[in-house]
């Protein structure tokens, strides 16, 4: 499933052609996707403009002048398309026809500028909602979500503050949306080898100075990925149709058996599962922890 630097990819290739556009036709094919579309969801898009496009956590969101929101998942095979527009709001690669309509092409946008914008997605994970912008803070995708990677919110006494006296291990307490919002399995992975800290390492055997060093870790990471246009792992693409590049640049994520990157060591990649989902880690450079560190339990609530 994609995951923040996926969704921030797209959400950059759909931003020059979609924000200022006016949506002219609103063609919604079937009545649902992993959930049903909202009530007159083509009717209440169309002739309405596109103010803003931003992303919260995976979510991709269209701020439109009916003062709703357009809010996009893409799921596991979701791909936002586009097509058309040779104006000055799309340059370059989106001089070319339309092409012809695909089986699994569930909601189609025709902007006002020439272009077309497709949600294609084969194995239906993906999702759209309609909802009062006023009102994002309680949509039940968005109001548990935690701050966002690189705001203002996610820095280092947050993150001490809320792991401190869980009893999880950190992969698994990085992954959960309501402290950190878009982190997924891949970049956990590595940011967790960048740390140098084992995947089932319990976060109570982490001191404050570890804990706080994952904040810059994570930032770099995530910001490397989307440098790189994402990961592109089965079905991601980028809006252009490219693929996305940072799995090259992957560490441990699906390297079982692959040699450890870090210089000088000699370690194999290995590959654990946690919670039904796959763990990759160097055992040289990310050793098992079991003692619990005193002094991150002395400041524990």
């Amino acid at each position: 499933m994609p995951e923040l630097p996926e969704v921030e990819t797209v959400r950059r290739g759909l931003a020059p052609v979609m924000e200022g556009a006016r949506i002219l036709a609103a063609d919604v094919r079937r009545p649902d996707l992993r959930f049903p579309f909202p009530e007159a969801m083509a009717a209440r898009l169309t002739g309405v403009r596109i103010e803003r496009m931003r992303r919260r956590s995976k979510y991709i969101l269209a701020d439109l002048s009916s003062d709703e929101t357009l809010l996009i998942h893409l799921g596991m095979s979701g791909r936002m398309l586009v097509s058309g527009g040779a104006g000055p709001v799309a340059p370059g690669k989106f001089h070319h026809d339309h092409p012809a309509p695909q089986k699994h092409d569930h909601v189609v946008f025709g902007l006002d500028n020439g272009a077309r914008v497709t949600f294609n997605d084969a194995r239906r994970f993906g999702s759209m909602d309609l909802f009062s912008t006023v009102a994002e803070t309680n949509h039940w995708l968005l109001r548990n979500l935690g701050p966002e990677p690189f705001g203002n919110d996610f820095n280092e006494g947050y993150l001490v503050g809320r792991l401190q006296g869980r009893k999880v291990s950190v992969k698994s307490a990085l992954l959960d949306q309501r402290i950190v919002a878009g982190l997924g399995n891949i970049y956990v992975c590595e940011v967790l080898h960048r740390a140098g800290l084992h995947p089932e390492t319990p976060v109570a055997s982490l001191g404050p100075d570890s804990v706080a060093a994952l904040v810059p870790l994570i930032r770099t990471v995530l910001m490397e990925a989307i440098a790189a246009g994402g990961s592109s792992l089965r079905d991601y693409r980028k809006a252009d149709g490219d693929l996305g590049y940072f799995q090259h640049a992957f560490r441990v994520y699906d390297r079982e058996g692959g040699h450890c990157l870090q210089p000088g060591c000699a370690g194999l990649i290995e590959r654990i599962v946690q919670s039904g989902r796959s763990s990759f880690f160097c055992p040289l450079c990310q050793p098992q922890q079991h003692m619990v560190s005193p002094n991150f339990l002395a400041t524990a609530g």
